[in-house]
């Protein structure tokens, strides 16, 4: 990760900076208002007025503001944030983005070929995907990061055909990732299991290697085994989009003679590593048989909206208690032109309310907690002693959240969520501030933006 630009950390007074060199193993977080969080039983929780001490990128204490002086070393400590000041902070875990494709941000924009024909305009995407040298999938990539980040994102689930261009971006900007390559892709169709494998059995990754797949119907037979190979001899994950739309299924219903959930339990593809996205045209059966295996399902609601795939549907999966297995993605910006996971959150509310109330507590869960404990991944998505220090700061003298009412805090949840990220104040990944005062630590965002319009331009030239 590149070196923390600690003149960021001068434009507020929140910060005082007690080791000169950035190098940030002890940092102190003093008097934050409201701590929104997920408990040990997996409930909501909100605690007030309390103090953390970060060790080594992992929440070593946590304590009322006014026990500070008797915990805490201050000869050890190498920065101190000041939540107290200026109206106070809400602070919440950094959110987990379940289903993107980084380098796609470049194409920000593209879907405006046409309306009226949705197929030509995905064609037309494809193609100058297609065209993409490494430089600008890196920069798409970093583009994509760089704005989740903005919105309190801090780790993603990335689907898409290369994996050395992702890495790198994610190095930049101090992200975890769990990096899925694409075992056959239409942008890149010299992808196979083999490539995969190459990167599984790699080590010292910053991100996570996994396997993904557009659509089951875009493998053959022989692929789906190799992939299989691949899950039980390395234990990753493996992510691919499933029942997105009634022609993805009747495609993989004449090349295998059944449906997406039939072909992927016939080759041992449905279990609890399994990552399936959009999943909206599904019997009941099939629902009851993920639940069975497992398998963890990405609502995208917006996309699903764009795109006129259809209506996921929520209430199916509560009647069969499989509501569990649900967590958010955004897609690229060229299904959602806002990489916000608190607005996709907001859509699955209003899109399911006339038949199924998706309480603000599951949403929050949902962001947060929950894809974490699907993942496997025991100390992230939580706000407690002995994880991560993966946290968005949220200003409460703030539009969207103020007012609110002060007996009663939750509602400062139900105002997060329905106004939106807006641009998260400061974020914490893995101990170390990556934003501070809106600006980004790690990266110059206004030449990025520059070189990521150049390199737009010049592939729509192409």
């Amino acid at each position: 990760m590149t070196d923390l630009n600690i003149q960021n950390f001068n434009r507020s007074a929140r910060y005082s900076v007690l080791n000169k060199y950035g190098k940030f193993e002890r940092v102190l977080i003093h008097g934050v208002k409201y701590i929104l969080t997920i408990n040990d039983h997996g409930n909501f929780e909100i605690l007030r007025d309390q103090s953390l001490i970060i060790e080594n990128g992992i929440i070593a204490k946590l304590f009322p503001k006014d026990e500070t002086k008797g915990t805490v070393d201050m000869n050890a400590i190498d920065l101190i944030y000041d939540a107290e000041q200026k109206g106070g902070v809400m602070m919440t875990p950094g959110f987990f983005n379940m289903h993107t494709h980084p380098p796609m941000y470049l194409l920000r924009s593209t879907l405006t070929f046409t309306e009226e024909d949705l197929d030509l305009a995905l064609k037309g995407m494809a193609e100058i995907e297609g065209k993409m040298n490494s430089e600008q999938l890196y920069l798409g990539a970093l583009g994509d990061f760089t704005e989740e980040q903005k919105s309190g994102i801090s780790f993603s689930l990335s689907h898409y055909g290369v994996f050395d261009e992702i890495e790198r971006a994610a190095v930049e900007c101090g992200h975890w990732v769990i990096n899925c390559l694409s075992a056959a892709s239409n942008s890149h169709p010299k992808n196979n299991p083999a490539l995969v494998a190459k990167y599984l059995n790699g080590k010292n990754h910053h991100t996570t290697p996994g396997v993904a797949l557009h659509y089951v119907w875009k493998a053959d037979p022989i692929v789906l085994k190799e992939i299989k190979k691949l899950l039980d001899s390395h234990d990753t994950y493996f992510t691919l989009h499933v029942a997105e739309t009634e022609q993805t299924i009747a495609r993989c219903v004449d090349k295998f003679g059944e449906r997406p959930i039939a072909v992927l339990e016939k080759y041992g593809l449905l279990g609890p590593r399994t990552i399936m996205s959009h999943c909206i045209h599904l019997t009941t059966d099939e629902i009851k048989l993920i639940k069975q295996r497992r398998v963890i399902c990405v609502h995208l609601p917006t996309s699903n909206l764009l795109h006129r795939s259809g209506q996921f549907d929520f209430k199916a999966f509560h009647d069969e208690n499989a509501d569990e297995l649900i967590t958010l993605g955004t897609d690229s910006v060229v299904s959602k032109n806002r990489l916000d996971l608190l607005s996709e959150a907001l859509a699955a509310k209003t899109t399911h309310q006339a038949h199924h109330i998706v309480s603000y507590e599951e949403l929050f869960d949902m962001c947060t907690a929950r894809p974490a404990r699907l993942l496997g991944l025991k100390n992230h998505g939580r706000i407690a002693v002995g994880f991560h220090a993966d946290m968005a700061f949220w200003k409460i003298k703030d539009r969207g959240l103020m007012p609110y009412d002060e007996n009663k805090p939750q509602t400062l949840l139900t105002n997060l969520i329905t106004h939106g990220s807006r641009s998260v104040r400061d974020l914490m990944i893995n101990g170390q501030f990556i934003i501070s005062n809106r600006y980004h630590n790690l990266v110059d965002e206004s030449n990025l933006l520059e070189k990521l319009q150049a390199a737009h331009m010049e592939l729509r030239k192409q």
